[in-house]
């Protein structure tokens, strides 16, 4: 039997967590805010349904477990961390379920860093209630190649969901980094991109993409021009209503991963003497618009 904790039962973590609970051989533990019975899942595969324990309090946890999925917000990390101390035993790994480039580093004084698996995903959900999922499509999870990327592949072996692991995983990282600083736009306008588009929406999107991928080199990773272009394309014929999952936490007056996908790039410019001035832009009026985007915690 291999014990697993989910701390974070939200779009992303719920699903992840039905789909795992599927397998008999796996006891699942939910880690959240907020009580509720059951798990499910509307997928393009049938509804799944689970019956994981739920803890609402750290101090109930009354073992270590095998893995850790944190699936979180990035920014709440450390209210995550609260959970950490008593689901980790001397061999448990932790995969990092996040956005952004940075999950080593949120964690790394938590968790011993050969220990922590970091997690790049593209899979679509939404959340209408506590642990009532819809997932859009089965989607991919992405993680570095070794033993202990490798040993996730295989705790997800029995979901439908595609689970990999890389070699250049950096690379993979910041790829999506690139996809998602582009819905700054969006979240500030709270318009899809598609039906305003124009040369100077373009140039903004554009600008946003290609510092990420200028800074994502400076950091090591490969990505080529060609993805601008494909980013650019994607906002180009994104229809009305479409969105990114910042836009909806602005829409429904949650905190925005803000830093984690357009500070970052600041942040890291900076470090490089690489200018940002579009996604600095983007900060400082997504900062200033009067939604939350700082520490909460967040099922």
């Amino acid at each position: 039997m291999t014990s697993i904790a989910i701390i974070g039962p939200g779009a992303l973590g719920g699903t992840v967590a039905c789909w795992l609970a599927q397998d008999r051989e796996h006891r699942i533990t939910i880690c959240a805010r907020t009580p509720f019975e059951r798990l499910e899942v509307e997928t393009p595969k049938g509804t799944l349904r689970a019956t994981p324990e739920v803890a609402t309090d750290p101090a109930s946890v009354q073992a270590p477990v095998d893995w850790v999925v944190v699936a979180t917000k990035a920014y709440d990390a450390s209210s995550a961390a609260l959970w950490l101390k008593p689901l980790l035993g001397p061999a448990t790994r932790v995969i990092v379920l996040q956005n952004g480039v940075e999950r080593v580093a949120h964690f790394a004084g938590h968790v011993p860093e050969d220990r922590i698996v970091p997690a790049v995903a593209d899979i679509p959900a939404a959340r209408s209630a506590p642990g009532h999922m819809v997932q859009h499509r089965l989607g991919w999870i992405v993680v570095p190649h070794g033993a202990n990327g490798d040993a996730a592949v295989q705790l997800f072996a029995g979901t439908e969901i595609d689970v990999s692991a890389v070699p250049d995983w950096q690379s993979r990282a910041w790829a999506k980094l690139c996809l998602n600083c582009a819905g700054a736009f969006t979240t500030l306008t709270m318009r899809a991109t598609g039906p305003v588009w124009s040369r100077e929406v373009e140039t903004l999107v554009r600008g946003l993409v290609a510092e990420c991928v200028d800074v994502g080199r400076a950091e090591g990773a490969m990505l080529e021009d060609s993805l601008i272009d494909q980013v650019v394309e994607g906002a180009r014929n994104a229809p009305e209503g479409a969105g990114n999952s910042m836009y909806a936490d602005r829409l429904a007056g949650r905190p925005m991963e803000l830093d984690a996908r357009n500070g970052v790039i600041v942040r890291l410019g900076q470090k490089h003497n690489i200018e940002t001035p579009i996604n600095a832009l983007f900060v400082t009026l997504l900062s200033a618009s009067g939604s939350p985007w700082i520490d909460r915690q967040q099922d």
